[in-house]
Formats: C-alpha cells, sequence, structure tokens
C-alpha cells in the first residue's frame, strides 16, 4: 500500500533514506536539504514522501524564500527504480502550482545514464499535469575567467525611482527572447510582464543601490542591468536593452558592468542564466568570459 503525504518536523533523516546516483537534479550539486530547510528555504509542508511500507520510494520538495508565503519552484524529485507511478502520484497529491527546475550537467542528452535518469523525471512531471516550458543554460564566472575590460561606451546611474525602472522594463520587455517574460507579455501585457520584472528583481535580497540604469553619453537610455543576491550565490539580475538601441551589442556593455559591480563587492562568483533559444544574449555570455556549467529545463 502507498502512502502520500508531506513530511511532519524532524522528520528530515526520512525524507533523506531514498539514495540514488544523484545524477540529475539539485542533489547532482550538493543541495543540502537540512541546511535550506533550517533557513526556511524548504519546509516540511512542501516536502512530500511516498512510503511503502516504511521505505521512501519517491519524495518532492518545493522551494522558496525564506519569506514566501508559497513555493516557488519544485526542485527535488527522484524515485527509486520502478516507482515513477508513485512519484506521479505524489505530484498530483501534493497539488502545488509551481514550475519544476530540473537542473542537468552541460551535454547531459550525450550521457547514457544521466540522459535516462533526466527523462525519467520529466516524464514523471509531465504524466503529473505539466508541460515543457523552456530550457536554459546557467553560467558561473570566477576570477579566473578573467575580468573583461568596461567597454567605456555608456554612462550608469543610480535610480532610486522604482517608477523609473519600471518604466525602463515596460520598454526592455517588448520583443524580448526570454521566454518568462514573453509568456506573461503574451498573457497578461506588457504592465504585467514589467511588473513582474520589477517584482523579482525587489525579491532578491541583494542592495537597491546595485541597480543601475545605463545611458549613451547623449542621455538616451539604453538599458538596465542588475547585478544581485539571491539566496544562495551572487547573479546576474537582469541584462535589458531597450528596443531602439539594439543591434549595437550593448547587451555586452550591460553584463561587463555588472560583472565589474559584483567584483567591487568582492565575489568569488556569479552565476546567470538565459534561455537556449535567446542565442544573442548567449554569446553575450561566452564573449564576456562566463562558462556554461549547467543546463535547466523548466516544467509548468
Amino acid at each position: 500500500m502507498l502512502e502520500l503525504r508531506p513530511l511532519t518536523a524532524g522528520e528530515e533523516d526520512l525524507f533523506l533514506s531514498l539514495h540514488e546516483p544523484a545524477l540529475v537534479g539539485v542533489q547532482s550539486v550538493g543541495r543540502d536539504y537540512r541546511e535550506l530547510a533550517s533557513l526556511g528555504q524548504y519546509r516540511p509542508e512542501w516536502t512530500w514522501i511516498a512510503l511503502r511500507g516504511n521505505k521512501v520510494v519517491a519524495r518532492a520538495a518545493w522551494w522558496a524564500g525564506p519569506d514566501d508565503d508559497r513555493p516557488i519552484a519544485l526542485d527535488w524529485l527522484d524515485f527509486v527504480p520502478g516507482e515513477a507511478d508513485a512519484a506521479v502520484r505524489l505530484l498530483r497529491e501534493a497539488g502545488f502550482d509551481a514550475e519544476y527546475c530540473l537542473l542537468l550537467p552541460p551535454g547531459w542528452r550525450d550521457e547514457p545514464a544521466v540522459r535516462v535518469a533526466g527523462e525519467a523525471r520529466l516524464e514523471v512531471a509531465e504524466k503529473a499535469g505539466m508541460k515543457p516550458f523552456v530550457e536554459r543554460l546557467r553560467y558561473r564566472w570566477t576570477p579566473r575567467d578573467g575580468l573583461p575590460a568596461r567597454p567605456e561606451r555608456l554612462v550608469f546611474r543610480e535610480e532610486p525611482d522604482d517608477d523609473a525602472v519600471l518604466d525602463a522594463l515596460r520598454r526592455i520587455v517588448h520583443g524580448s527572447l526570454d521566454a518568462h517574460e514573453r509568456q506573461t507579455r503574451e498573457k497578461d501585457g506588457v504592465d504585467a510582464a514589467a511588473l513582474e520584472e520589477l517584482t523579482f528583481l525587489r525579491w532578491m535580497p541583494s542592495p537597491r543601490n546595485w541597480w543601475r540604469l545605463a545611458f549613451t553619453h547623449d542621455g538616451e537610455l539604453v538599458g538596465l542591468t542588475v547585478p544581485g543576491r539571491n539566496y544562495a550565490t551572487p547573479v546576474i539580475g537582469i541584462v535589458g536593452v531597450v528596443p531602439e538601441q539594439r543591434g549595437h551589442g550593448y547587451a555586452y556593455d550591460l553584463l561587463v558592468e555588472a560583472t565589474h559591480l559584483l567584483v567591487a563587492e568582492g565575489v568569488e562568483e556569479i552565476t546567470a542564466e538565459t534561455d537556449t533559444t535567446n542565442t544573442p544574449m548567449a554569446a553575450t555570455f561566452a564573449r564576456a568570459g562566463y562558462p556554461v556549467t549547467q543546463e535547466r529545463i523548466y516544467l509548468k
């Protein structure tokens, strides 16, 4: 008989009793469930297990920031061989409305064992009702990758007024290649897409005064760059160029400026992401010396 339920406080050992090769997912990058649970990023009521007797045969954990009141993403999902159906039932029973983020090593489709593990999880998520949304590349810059020189083509200014930033975001989301921005823009309009980006930037627990608007030397707005920190690492929060300034390679200038600002804060690593279909931004990261260290697949 299969029992499906959330954890109760103090059952971390039970959740972690399922042992698997950790070829994919957050486990493959050394995610420490206990540490993040102690920080309020995993919570018992958002962590579910499937039990046969005393044995955990499938498990799932949803993640969020410590101040969030609902899960943001499912990022921990695995199951023992032969228990894929239990994992499907687990996701359905939990019923959280949050996207699934599957972490994968670069070139994962070329490694047979890794591909099997990844595709098994994707199949479970789809059977539970999710649909593939977007594939993304994740980058990790460290000082050994080299600090690119500032092009000095633009002027960067702090902008304390959120309304001014929101105005810039309204322009940036027009024609954006980012799948999340495009989905919100097409479903709910430009204002909603811009506000969603602003809400994300505010959500990051990094200083507000790191945000920069970029201008030409003639004073024309070029875009917005926001170096930041999420709850794990320093990040490139956004690099956005307004439509009329696209085609000049300014995304590179914005990315380099954000990198310099974070380095000035003493960071030792910077992570960033872009959609695999956003080839101009992928080329910008490559030009700035950001290596691809991970692939991610999102389902909704």
